[in-house]
């Protein structure tokens, strides 16, 4: 994550589709797939993790089924244990496209509307230091065009976060998202979206700031917690067993393996698999089975109405996207060519202390590919080589090239 109703019977009605579809028991785990598809998909997990990476789980779905491929260890002791095929793992800023998703339902149930500002929810939330809720809309936040501070980045305690005794010490604290969104108010906005017509602002900056406030407009347009719409939107309804919002708990679930972070100027990694979670804007804990069953669902229309996918896929550039050329960023999920192919995939990534999460899906969500990587390097051109092999991991996997 790092720099993420009209009542249950209307909800379950719109999920309908999605619900009869949605496998209902986790597969078993192992390898899945035919012997070529399995070789294909090894041969580029071998090379994330050739990059220097401890363990890699990757998954391919489509209508016919899965194909899984994993290298690397579930630790970096010396034992031989290779990385469980059914591996939980944070997902990181993935969440957001899953909170997108709940805002964008309301949206087409009538509850609110994407135009809406900030302040018109959340009331006194977005003040002080030039920072003004009134010119700031829903869809800013989701398109992350507000203009507001990443709350991360700004943080009183940033620097030393990013530390492994920082990392130690704050560990087991969890942060209130009211209290997130505080530090992110203590500086001047980047820029402030156009009085008349805010929705329509193109430019873009990445901030986690934006989705915890989209947490905080479901909670207040609901009634009820980010949490409880999650699984009643998309985690029950899904049938996603293995994916769950952790609340405070910094622990992740059996079986995983080891999340190394190489923190800057360190010639050590630390093991960062406990670690202090954030909130709507990427705290998912899932499995790469779980995360692709919700892409291909997304893609293929059965968790939104037609008009709010559609707004969904509405993009600005995002030129400075760190990780590939030509990306665009719509409502919670951004968009980026591949060679060869018109159509390029939809994606989104999510980073977590010692997790890398890479993941893509087609534009129809006939194929999705998903990806975890179990280690971190802050600072380290290495980790610019195991990006790049986990996009082609996944630009591969959907693309067949």
């Amino acid at each position: 994550m790092i720099s993420r109703r009209t009542g249950l019977a209307t909800a379950a009605a719109t999920l309908l589709t999605a619900a009869a579809a949605a496998p209902r028991t986790h597969p078993a785990a192992g390898p899945h797939g035919s012997t070529r598809s399995r070789a294909r998909l090894q041969r580029d997990a071998d090379a994330v993790l050739a990059t220097g990476a401890t363990g890699v789980l990757a998954e391919v779905q489509t209508a016919g089924g899965r194909t899984t491929a994993r290298a690397g260890r579930a630790d970096g002791s010396g034992q031989l244990h290779p990385v469980p095929w059914d591996a939980y793992y944070r997902i990181g800023s993935d969440t957001k496209t899953f909170t997108a998703v709940l805002v964008l339902q309301l949206a087409g149930e009538g509850r609110l509307s994407l135009t809406d500002t900030v302040e018109r929810w959340l009331p006194g939330a977005v003040r002080g230091n030039g920072n003004d809720g009134r010119r700031i809309t829903v869809a800013n936040l989701l398109r992350q065009t507000s203009g507001l501070n990443d709350y991360l980045a700004v943080s009183p305690d940033a620097a030393d976060a990013f530390t492994p005794a920082g990392y130690r010490r704050s560990r087991f604290r969890s942060t209130a998202p009211e209290d997130q969104l505080k530090a992110a108010l203590t500086r001047p906005p980047l820029w402030l979206p156009d009085a008349g017509h805010p929705e329509r602002e193109t430019r873009w900056g990445y901030s986690n700031t934006n989705y915890v406030l989209a947490g905080l407009i479901v909670e207040r347009v609901t009634g009820h917690s980010w949490e409880q719409e999650i699984h009643d939107r998309l985690i029950g309804p899904l049938g996603l067993r293995h994916t769950f919002t952790p609340g405070t708990s910094p622990y992740v679930p059996a079986p995983t393996a080891t999340a190394y972070t190489w923190f800057p100027d360190v010639d050590r990694p630390t093991d960062t698999t406990i670690a202090s979670v954030a909130w709507a804007d990427g705290s998912l804990i899932s499995t790469t089975h779980d995360h692709g069953v919700f892409l291909r669902a997304l893609m293929s229309g059965r968790l939104l109405r037609p008009a709010q996918l559609a707004a969904m896929k509405e993009t600005v550039a995002a030129d400075d996207w760190i990780t590939a050329p030509g990306v665009r960023y719509g409502l919670g999920i951004a968009w980026r060519p591949v060679a060869g192919n018109r159509d390029g995939i939809w994606f989104h990534g999510g980073t977590h202390l010692g997790i890398v999460s890479e993941s893509g899906v087609t534009p129809d969500g006939a194929r999705a590919a998903t990806s975890a990587t179990f280690t971190l390097r802050m600072g380290d051109p290495a980790q610019d080589a195991q990006d790049a092999a986990g996009r082609r991991l996944v630009e591969r996997a959907l693309t067949g090239r």
